[in-house]
């Protein structure tokens, strides 16, 4: 069987997009995992599928599968990159869409230069929400990684962010204490480890070890979950600019129970077939 799929990128984050309207998916996690491969497979950070809403008050449903073939619930860089997959097919016109995601309902919005600004819902703090073992309602909170302390701000941007401030992300030790943190038992679905140097008030540099993926050239819930955190510290004031190794993003959020919005570009690399790996 072969697949017809689009390979997408948001910020350098790639993506192979699945039409799963025209045509049927049905990949197990090592065929998902097969196809994310850069050598044996088309290569990508997340593989996205389109499908059909499944309830009457939204546009679109779509599935989001890391590299390793798993499951996650959410994820910014691909949403814009879906808002434009689903305009170029002819799937919609509209310029805002309302999409179903396992992380919840978000609202993408195409803006007059092309950029796509995504609502992507309230933060949420409390440590069953994330889920983080043993959490507390402090801002900031230990983790012990391999015997030493280590400083987080624990968010859920639809999923679960551990983020640590950093005098500079070029030094930070995201490639050898990241994946530590990933797959640290306190949390129990695992978690992305995001590293923030702050520039200044209204700028920050991140870098960002995704769960299930590894470090990424960006991260849009990344971004999101450094700022929300950023502005709880009161060292960030919205909106900020995020730069990432793979270009830049704009977060905005006003704290509380006000939604953040993430503000970037999303581009098609090129179309193709998959032959489906028995």
């Amino acid at each position: 069987m072969r697949l017809k799929f689009t390979k997408m990128q948001g910020l350098g984050n790639d993506f192979v997009v699945l039409d799963g309207i025209a045509q049927q998916i049905d990949l197990s996690s090592q065929q998902l995992k097969r196809l994310a491969d850069r050598h044996f497979g088309v290569g990508c950070d997340q593989i996205l599928v389109v499908e059909k809403p499944s309830r009457a008050d939204v546009d679109f449903r779509y599935r989001i599968f890391n590299a390793d073939g798993g499951e996650v619930e959410q994820c910014g860089n691909g949403a814009r990159c879906f808002v434009q997959f689903v305009r170029n097919r002819g799937l919609t016109a509209k310029r805002v869409i309302r999409v179903e995601t396992r992380g919840g309902i978000i609202e993408p919005r195409v803006e007059d230069d092309g950029q796509v600004t995504v609502d992507m819902g309230i933060p949420r703090f409390e440590s069953v929400e994330i889920p983080f073992v043993g959490g507390s309602a402090a801002i900031v909170q230990p983790l012990e990684v391999d015997g030493a302390a280590v400083s987080l701000s624990v968010v859920s941007m639809g999923n679960p962010h551990a983020v640590q401030v950093v005098d500079n992300v070029d030094d930070a030790p995201v490639l050898t204490q990241g994946p530590r943190i990933e797959r640290h038992p306190r949390f129990p679905n695992g978690v992305n480890a995001g590293y923030m140097q702050i520039a200044d008030r209204a700028n920050i540099r991140l870098r960002v070890w995704e769960r299930g993926a590894g470090e990424t050239l960006a991260c849009g819930t990344g971004a999101c979950a450094a700022v929300v955190s950023g502005i709880r510290l009161g060292l960030l004031d919205s909106p900020v600019r995020v730069e990432t190794r793979g270009g830049t993003l704009t977060i905005a959020w006003h704290g509380g129970q006000s939604p953040v919005f993430m503000t970037g570009p999303a581009a098609t690399v090129f179309d193709g077939e998959w032959q489906v790996s028995e």
